[in-house]
């Protein structure tokens, strides 16, 4: 639990520095960010080793994490953040090591998802690992998200929040520059509609830096697709990986 609350601390600290630093240009924004990732995939190395424990880097220091198993906490949603952060921080072991994190332990977390979630997490692991039932999964994934099909979610969350990562997704797979960024701008809108709606959402640090959407553009800058949208919701700094091998992550 200590790892979980870890995550989510490090995360919404990640999220508040945005407030201060919308650029992440301060090496604190971005050693706030790996700690978030590293805290994430500690909490999938523990679930899945074979060993009575495992060594973790979490905030420039080597831990020794309990194996766990199965958790409440290792579930779809805490993988999708973690996915997203590691492509963030461009850590290519954890994505590997989190690629092979086999679906079945999700889902024995109890967690109750929309239906479009463990496609979605099966897609991006296909993508990572090459596997050749991208495509499905994709179109699955997507199929899920009608409004009319996630009834946990909600059509607002659904329509402003989620569809937009999967659909940009889908551009960055096809190398299509122009609509990308179509999509893109259009996320951005539909972020901002959705944060700034009534003072609560406004005045919530999660609202500031869309994590799923800041990852699509990661990938797609770093595979040379040049991104012409500028906004405060995506900093500058993690988008272009400036502090990328700067420390040990």
């Amino acid at each position: 639990m200590a790892i979980r609350d870890a995550l989510s601390d490090s995360l919404l600290l990640a999220q508040e520095r945005a407030a201060a630093d919308p650029t992440a240009e301060w090496l604190e924004s971005w050693e706030v960010w790996v700690t978030a990732m590293q805290a994430g995939s500690a909490m999938f190395a523990a679930a899945t080793t074979t060993e009575e424990s495992v060594e973790c880097l979490i905030h420039h220091e080597v831990r020794s994490v309990p194996a766990t198993g199965p958790q409440p906490w290792v579930d779809a949603g805490n993988w999708l953040t973690v996915f997203m952060l590691s492509v963030i921080c461009r850590d290519k072991e954890r994505l590997d090591a989190l690629c092979q994190v086999p679906v079945s332990l999700l889902r024995q977390s109890g967690a109750e998802y929309d239906a479009y979630v463990y496609p979605w997490v099966e897609a991006l692991q296909a993508y990572w690992l090459s596997r050749p039932e991208l495509g499905d999964k994709l179109l699955e994934a997507a199929q899920g998200l009608a409004p009319e099909a996630a009834p946990i979610a909600g059509p607002e969350a659904t329509t402003k929040l989620l569809w937009p990562v999967v659909d940009l997704f889908h551009r960055f797979g096809a190398a299509d520059h122009e609509r990308f960024n179509q999509s893109l701008a259009n996320a951005l809108t539909l972020h901002k509609q959705y944060w700034t709606t009534g003072d609560d959402r406004a005045n919530d640090p999660r609202g500031l830096v869309p994590v799923g959407v800041l990852a699509m553009a990661c990938l797609t800058h770093d595979a040379g697709i040049p991104i012409e949208v500028e906004s405060e919701y995506l900093p500058r700094h993690l988008l272009k990986g400036t502090w990328v091998g700067e420390f040990r992550t």
